[in-house]
């Protein structure tokens, strides 16, 4: 097995690259020469303030750099990949904020024996050089129901930490009441991860074996496997098990959480999971969370705490009063900490009603013409109907193969339709009507264009119907899909079928009225002469722009429908087969 590819320039130089990658981009951050430290740009600004440091392992990005600013942390001490930083480092980063003029430092850690080390011996450090240190330890895992002796993970819910003592520390809190306050507020942040594949350290194999369609629950950010490996089943499942694990009494990692709780939950992805995964997941989790009594206060979802690729996801949960609230909504620069609401999302609803329907929609009448447009679009869509399996196989060719069956869908629509409705005698409400229809039923790039052309040329039959009017329509309509589709003749779409055809239906606005069967008749085969054009087509727009011009030697199946709904149209007039 090889190490997994990662797109980097040097495993050996990963991590210093990235941190010059996130400074240089920022405009606020500043790199401390010779260290893995960033800082704040505007370190005066903490003259007279306890300022905060924090750090860890390389490879949980946005965390840490990604918390400093006003409001949040001050500095930020990066190690090698999941290793810890050296205490030389941790020491730089507190001497450059005592230079700056700050009241006191206070050290945020994860509980790991490492950073707990590396952090401590630092801060002992800086005591022997007078300067006013505290070590703040986050242990918020809730993986073990009997912690070992090390005790329970420092996790996500570190970034919690992060915001609630910058919050004070911003206010000019004194050291010693951050400490007290944020101590407490530890107490009441629970964090559980479940993750479907393991990552891996630059240059290195994955640091565990998980077989496809398994999970594991309860692993560690650093890649550790977890307390419980099972298969791989829906959102709702995995967030009821994780919360229900969150808060078992039985264990003695748990976080303690009843009904008429108030919480902020924390959905953060391990690296890998798609936005769309996540949204669903967070979907899950407040639902839980409601339906088990708990007032969900705020929800912060996106990827805070990663591991590098991993696939995975844990949720953090933060019992919160008003004060908490207070200190979680103030304003911070942190370019890591997302742009949040400051409503509560539980009792907060979340659907509007869309805009009542038009009551002229409902009130068509019938008229001469009602008939033969019931009859005209009677025999268009048994038309499509037979050629179901035709326009398929041609798409097969040249697309994902399903044109046949979106023209079926519409073609059923359409008849289910006519079984419910009368056909206005008004040609511009039937074309509408027809519009939605397709537009809701059809679906895809189909179901717009269709729906395109026929609201277009609606807009051009509402008060007229005479042949003119209706080769005008068409012509609008044919614009319309030009337009919006971007499409043009020879780019081997319908539109080869479409413009010829209703280009000799502008005969229409100038020929007598004994010529106007001729007309159309010579529009369809025009509109069948360009759809078996497009065999010679090199294709420029649409999904078969996508193929190898090799592999398109077959017409295009949209210009197949359209010649095929003309000649029905042409039939059912008392035209010739």
């Amino acid at each position: 097995m090889k190490p997994q590819q990662k797109l980097l320039n040097s495993v050996d130089r990963c991590v210093d690259e990235a941190l010059e990658g996130i400074v240089s981009s920022s405009g606020r951050l500043c790199l401390l020469r010779g260290h893995r430290v960033v800082v704040r740009a505007d370190l005066e600004a903490l003259r007279g303030r306890v300022a905060l440091l924090s750090g860890g392992g390389s490879g949980h990005e946005p965390a840490h750099a990604g918390y400093i600013g006003s409001g949040m942390l001050s500095a930020a001490v990066a190690g090698g990949v999941f290793a810890s930083p050296p205490p030389a480092s941790v020491l730089a980063a507190i001497l450059s904020l005592r230079d700056a003029g700050v009241s006191g430092v206070l050290l945020i850690v994860k509980n790991y024996t490492g950073d707990r080390l590396n952090f401590g011996l630092a801060a002992e450090q800086a005591r022997n050089r007078a300067v006013a240190v505290e070590m703040v330890i986050v242990a918020d895992d809730c993986a073990f129901d009997q912690p070992s002796k090390a005790g329970r993970r420092g996790l996500c819910g570190t970034v919690f930490v992060h915001k609630l003592a910058g919050a004070l520390a911003e206010e000019g809190c004194p050291l010693d009441e951050i400490v007290s306050k944020v101590t407490e507020a530890v107490k009441g942040i629970g964090t559980l991860g479940v993750s479907l594949s393991p990552c891996s350290v630059p240059g290195c194999l994955p640091s565990f074996d998980l077989p496809a369609g398994e999970m594991e629950l309860g692993l560690g950010i650093h890649g550790e496997p977890g307390i419980k490996r099972s298969k791989v089943t829906s959102a709702d499942e995995v967030v009821k098990t994780m919360v229900d694990h969150m808060t078992n009494p039985a264990s003695q990692s748990h976080l303690s959480l009843k009904s008429g709780d108030s919480v902020v939950l924390c959905v953060n992805n391990l690296g890998a999971l798609s936005c769309l995964e996540m949204a669903v997941v967070t979907r899950s989790a407040i639902r839980n969370l409601e339906g088990r009594g708990v007032r969900v206060a705020r929800v912060m979802s996106g990827s805070f705490m990663t591991s590098l690729e991993m696939a995975g996801v844990s949720l953090s949960m933060m019992r919160a009063d008003q004060e908490i609230l207070r200190l979680f909504d103030a304003k911070t620069t942190a370019p890591a900490w997302p742009n949040l609401s400051t409503v509560c999302i539980s009792g907060t609803s979340y659907i509007l009603d869309p805009p009542a329907k038009d009551m002229q929609e409902t009130s068509h009448t019938e008229g001469p013409l009602s008939d033969v447009m019931r009859k005209a679009l009677e025999v268009v869509c048994s038309s499509l109907l037979q050629r179901q399996e035709e326009l398929n196989s041609l798409d097969r060719a040249s697309g994902d193969g399903d044109c046949g069956t979106t023209h079926a869908q519409a073609a059923k629509a359409i008849q289910e339709w006519l079984q419910s409705h009368i056909v206005p005698g008004c040609p511009g409400q039937l074309l509408s009507a027809l519009a939605g229809l397709v537009q809701e039923r059809m679906g895809g790039s189909s179901g717009a264009l269709y729906s395109l052309f026929l609201t277009a040329a609606a807009a051009l039959l509402k008060d007229r119907s005479d042949p003119a009017a209706w080769a005008n329509a068409m012509h609008a309509g044919t614009d319309a899909m030009r337009w919006y589709g971007g499409a043009d003749p020879g780019d081997r779409t319908m539109l080869d079928a479409l413009c010829p055809a209703v280009e000799e239906l502008r005969r229409l606005t100038t020929s007598p009225p004994g010529g106007h069967m001729a007309i159309l008749q010579a529009a369809v085969e025009k509109a069948e002469l360009g759809a078996e054009s497009t065999r010679e087509l090199t294709a420029r727009a649409g999904r078969a722009s996508y193929i190898a011009t090799v592999r398109v030697t077959l017409p295009d199946p949209g210009a197949v429908a359209i010649a095929a709904i003309l000649r029905a149209v042409f039939e059912a007039l008392g035209g010739q087969k």
